[in-house]
């Protein structure tokens, strides 16, 4: 079963008070999941207890993978990121497919075009899958940084002062 980004919450921009509430637990919870892997542990599963004011408290079991990616949004809550979660399997309109690339819609459609992200027609409309997106992105990422290595490698063979 497909997914669009429409089924999802919209990304949450943390107040000053959040910033500095995620700093201090996204921190606890990183030592926490440093400790138990600098001791060899894998642990699957982590009992995680809530106590809310005037409500008695609750345990609740969650996968070790589950805290990793909680410690993840609250490190970007820290930075005074905007979080948001889109399942991997979720499909993208071109406009929102284009936001994340940080392009236009033109040049994606383009990129569509050309062959280099997949897509599949729903109606008339294109419809792209996240992780495609996301793949792109890495390939894109990682071309670019291969430039520049090579150019400041040129730079320091050339005595250009870099």
């Amino acid at each position: 079963m497909t997914s669009s980004l429409a089924d999802f919450q919209e990304a949450v921009a943390p107040t000053a008070a959040d910033t500095e509430l995620a700093r201090n637990s996204s921190h606890q919870l990183s030592k926490l999941l440093d400790r138990h892997h600098d001791r060899g542990k894998q642990f699957s599963n982590f009992e995680l207890r809530i106590h809310a004011v005037n409500e008695p408290e609750e345990v609740i079991l969650i996968p070790a993978s589950a805290l990793r990616l909680l410690t993840d949004i609250l490190t970007q809550m820290a930075l005074g990121n905007a979080v948001t979660l889109i399942p991997i399997h979720a499909e993208l309109t071109t406009q929102q497919a284009a936001d994340i690339l940080n392009v236009s819609r033109p040049f994606l459609i383009g990129l569509i075009d050309n062959g280099k992200i997949p897509y599949r027609k729903v109606g008339t409309h294109r419809r792209i899958r996240f992780e495609d997106i996301i793949a792109y992105k890495r390939d894109i990422d990682r071309q670019r940084l291969q430039s520049l290595e090579e150019l400041a490698r040129e730079a320091q063979e050339l005595d250009m002062g870099y």
